[in-house]
């Protein structure tokens, strides 16, 4: 049987544990609710932004933007239609730089290889952009061929980060060497429910617009200066930063 000391020493040891634990959960605490505020700030911007693009919206306007060009049907077998090109697809995975967290660097992966494999079976050609360490390592090992890595986006990702990873991507949408952009990211639901998910920022499909075919009919008094071909021209590489900065935030919310 211990010694009254060796006892105390023991309640002590506990004691301070208990001390560092406790500030560890207050810690980590402070840094969910950060995280969970950024994903609660973004998700209303990107909304707005897509309802105005809705609003301003038409064929005819949809036709001088490159980020709105949507691709055109192709059948080799059907008469009167152009063969089908390549096409070639940017798939942004964003991973998390450290482990310990169970399935979520591999629930990410695996969703990106889906992605990919349903790209590939259509014969399209994947240009696979990596953030974080863990999916770098994996398709490292894998022998994928990578476009592009960084692993400086790490917990409080930035508007200018986003800017950076998709900016050239744009570039190369709007000369036509990219037919479209993915990312693969983790959707934030609640801290217990973060499944992932694939998002498509190129091109941009304005809400609502499909389902007529002309968007929303914009109200009477609506005036606009300047014209809606010049607020387009600033908004539409907006809103394309702003969904992959919505992916980065949620992901490391998750």
């Amino acid at each position: 049987m211990a010694k009254p000391r060796e006892l105390r020493r023991r309640i002590k040891s506990v004691q301070s544990t208990r001390k560092i634990t406790k500030t560890m959960e207050l810690v980590a605490t402070s840094k969910l609710k950060r995280a969970q505020d950024r994903v609660i700030a973004a998700r209303p911007y990107a909304a707005a932004l897509a309802e105005v693009i809705a609003d301003l919206y038409t064929p005819e306007l949809a036709e001088r933007f490159p980020l709105l060009r949507q691709p055109k049907p192709t059948d080799p077998g059907a008469p009167g239609l152009a063969p089908r090109v390549s096409r070639r697809v940017a798939l942004i995975l964003i991973t998390a730089n450290r482990g310990l967290c169970g399935a979520f660097n591999a629930n990410l992966i695996r969703e990106a290889r889906r992605r990919i494999e349903q790209l590939e079976a259509d014969g399209t050609t994947v240009d696979l952009h990596l953030i974080g360490k863990k999916g770098i390592t994996y398709f490292k090992f894998a022998r994928r061929p990578v476009a592009s890595q960084r692993i400086d986006v790490g917990d409080r990702p930035t508007a200018a980060q986003a800017a950076d990873v998709v900016t050239p991507l744009m570039a190369q949408f709007a000369s036509g060497a990219l037919d479209a952009v993915d990312v693969v990211f983790s959707q934030f639901k609640s801290a217990v429910s973060t499944p992932p998910a694939t998002l498509r920022v190129l091109p941009i499909a304005p809400p609502r617009a499909a389902e007529g075919g002309r968007g929303r009919q914009r109200a009477a008094n609506y005036i606009l200066k300047p014209s809606a071909e010049a607020i387009l021209e600033q908004l539409l590489p907006l809103y394309v930063r702003n969904q992959v900065y919505r992916a980065f935030v949620e992901t490391a919310a998750a």
